[in-house]
Formats: C-alpha cells, structure tokens, sequence
C-alpha cells in the first residue's frame, strides 16, 4: 500500500467534514431564503431535486475527473465551486439555481472522497474508514442542521452587521442570507484542508469523447448485474434516497405534529443524524465486511419506525422515536457502502464505481423528492406521506432480501 499516512486520512475525513457541514448549514439558510421571498411550501423540495440532480448529470464526467486528477485537488475545485453557488443566492438569479450551483460542487466532490478511501485502505479496513467517513458525513449533518438553524437567527444577523466589514455585508440585510456568508467562510476553510491532502500515486487508464457515456452506462450495467454489488448499490440507492426526503419530512412534521418552528425542526433532524452516527460506528465495530449482508433485515425495522412517528404528538416520544430511526439507518448502510466499494474496486476503478453509486442513488433522490413535492402540491397529509414512507421502505428492503437469498453466495476475502 503506498499511501498509509493517518495523517493524510484524517486530513480527509476534516475536508469532507466541513464541506458537508456547510451543505447542510446552507440547506437550511436556503429554505428560509424561499419562505423570505414568499415561494410556496412545496418549492422547498427543489431545492434538494436541483442539489441532487447535478449528481444524475454529471455521473460520467465527475467520475473520470475523479480518476484523471489528485483527487484532493478534486476536492478543493468542488469546494470552489460551492462558493460560487452561495455568491448567487446573495444575487438577484433564482435561489434554487445558486443552491443547484452548490449542487454540481457536491457532485465532483463525492467520487473524489470516497474514491480516495479505496485508494489509501486495503479491502479489510474499508468497513472501518467508511465508518469513520460516514460517522463524520452523518455528524457534519447533525452540526450543520443545528447551525443552520441558529444562523437564521435575527441574532445572527445582527452579530454580523456589527463587524466592521462594509463592503463585504452590503448585500446582507436578513438572517438567510447572513446565514449564507457564514457559510460560504465553511467552504473556504474546507478548500484549504483539501490542499493539504497529499497524492496516493493511483493512475487510471483516461478515456475521451463520445465513448466516455457508452463506457459509463456500461459500467453501471456491470455493478447492477453483479450479486453482490446489485444488492448493496440497491440498498444504498434505497436509503439515501429516503433520507433525502426524511429530511423534508421531518421538518414539515415537526411544525404540523409538535407546533415547532423551522429553526428548532432542524434539530430534530439533527436527532435523526446522532443516531446515524451511533448506528455507523457500531456497523463499523461490530460488523466485519464478510457479515455485511446479515444487517439486511434492519432496513424493515427502519420502515416500521418511520410510520410510527404518525403516532407521536410529543416532543419527549419524537426525539427517542427519530434517535433509533437514525441508528438503524446507519446500522445498515455503513456495512453496504463496504461492500459497494469492494466490489466496485474489483470490476472497476474507485472514482467511476463511486459515479456509478452516486448516479443510482441521485436518481432515488430526485424521484422520491419529486413524489414528496407532488403529494404537498395537492395537499396530502403528513401523516398520510409518513405512512406510505415507512411502507415502501420495509416492503423495499423485503424484496431485496429475498433477491439476496437467490445468489449462490461467493466468499469476500478481503486482503
């Protein structure tokens, strides 16, 4: 292995921790952005679909530019770009562009991150790293859900008007778009860590023209047609594909069930974020990559948790009821990541097996997202859009599992 360096891995994990920090923040300040400019409620969704959707377009050339360049240098031109996309929100284009904008930065980053891990650890410590990078993605999602919501505090606002930076806070005159300057200074500290990322020497084989779709279809293709990387792709797909629209859920939960306003629903998402974490890092300590398919049953008991949030009208039920969604969640998908990436690695290369996973689980985004959006449109209730959730979430994760048991099973041995 030619690239063992804790210091590099952790440099990793810090980058990408304040990258997704500030997504989440800025998903927030987006969202107060809309309801200041007076947009319907059911516009807040596509924010996510114009976010998400950038991964479903960009899939093949975010997955050669992965495997052409350091990827740390990926990274910091993804960071730059997500800047970029806070600087039009502060313009007078529409906030769902800037917020798309922000979306094709994310897009570029994600092959690079993972891609890396697969690079610097052998396949026997790929449970572990991922558990570390999902551990510190799911806890980026718990702080930048809180922070968001303090940062469209009028307090906020005011505490930055006080600094004596005129020229840079004359376009700053409500609580979203200070909220957003904070966040664009998130984005710039995470493009300096990316610069100290060092190379770990992996080249891969370039591609050009009109080739580069062919050979991507062809690829997602392979790993869907794989046993073993059709039923982790097909989970991961599944789940974050859910916890895209939990997230919306939540929040309009949280204001119609339990009264709360948007600053402080936010931290019921950050609730559901804390018991990612605890889920991942027991995955990461307590499953070995060859056990990696034994989580399955979980992502049923996930379903049934979700539907059961229709039954609580107390805030002292909903933050232990979303605690154990969150850890099943990522009880579940942090041993299905591992096996995604090891397969991936043996049919592919790192950054365009990572492409691949992201254009899967976009499109799940971008569908379930758009089945939340048209549900709000003709005013379906919460309740109602809770309990068809948790039902497609359980009925999904059966049919999977019953695929699982087809496959003649073939041994991983991770090296």
């Amino acid at each position: 292995m030619r690239f063992s360096s804790r210091h590099g891995f952790s440099i990793v994990v810090l980058a990408q921790f304040f990258s997704s920090l500030a997504d989440n923040a800025l998903l927030i300040a987006a969202i107060a952005l809309l309801a200041e400019l007076k947009y319907a409620s059911w516009t807040t969704p596509l924010l996510k679909v114009g976010f998400n959707g950038a991964y479903v377009l960009l899939a093949v050339a975010a997955g050669v530019l992965a495997d052409s360049l350091p990827k740390g240098r990926v990274m910091l031109g993804s960071n730059l770009i997500k800047i970029a996309g806070c600087l039009l929100l502060f313009s007078d284009i529409q906030p769902l562009l800037g917020y798309a904008l922000v979306g094709v930065g994310a897009a570029f980053f994600s092959p690079a991150k993972f891609g890396i891990l697969s690079e610097m650890m052998p396949p026997a410590k790929l449970v572990r790293a991922n558990g570390w990078m999902e551990g510190s993605t799911v806890f980026s999602i718990i702080a930048g859900t809180v922070l968001g919501g303090l940062l469209i505090s009028p307090r906020t606002l005011s505490t930055i008007m006080d600094i004596d930076l005129p020229s840079l806070l004359r376009e700053v005159d409500t609580p979203a778009e200070a909220a957003i300057l904070v966040v664009s200074a998130m984005y710039v500290f995470a493009a300096l860590l990316c610069l100290m990322i060092p190379g770990t020497g992996a080249r891969y084989p370039g591609r050009a023209g009109t080739g580069l779709t062919r050979h991507f279809l062809a690829q997602c293709r392979c790993l869907w047609h794989d046993p073993q990387g059709r039923i982790s792709l097909g989970v991961t797909t599944l789940f974050w594909g859910a916890a895209a629209t939990l997230q919306f859920i939540v929040l309009k939960w949280a204001g119609s069930a339990l009264g709360l306003p948007l600053g402080k629903a936010a931290i019921l998402q950050g609730v559901v974020a804390v018991g990612v974490v605890c889920g991942a890092m027991a995955a990461a300590k307590l499953v070995t990559l060859q056990q990696s398919f034994r989580v399955l049953p979980v992502g049923i008991g996930l379903g049934v948790l979700v539907a059961l949030m229709t039954l609580v009208t107390h805030l002292w039920l909903a933050v232990p009821l979303l605690f154990a969604v969150g850890a099943l969640g990522g009880y579940f998908v942090v041993p299905m990541n591992a096996i995604l990436q090891y397969r991936g690695q043996m049919l592919m290369s790192a950054g365009q097996s990572i492409a691949v996973q992201n254009f899967s689980e976009n499109i799940a985004v971008l569908a379930m997202l758009g089945m939340y959006a048209l549900l709000m449109r003709v005013e379906v209730s919460v309740n109602a859009v809770i309990m068809l959730f948790g039902a497609m979430l359980s009925g999904t994760m059966l049919i999977l599992m019953r695929q699982q048991r087809r496959y003649p099973r073939r041994a991983i041995n991770p090296r």
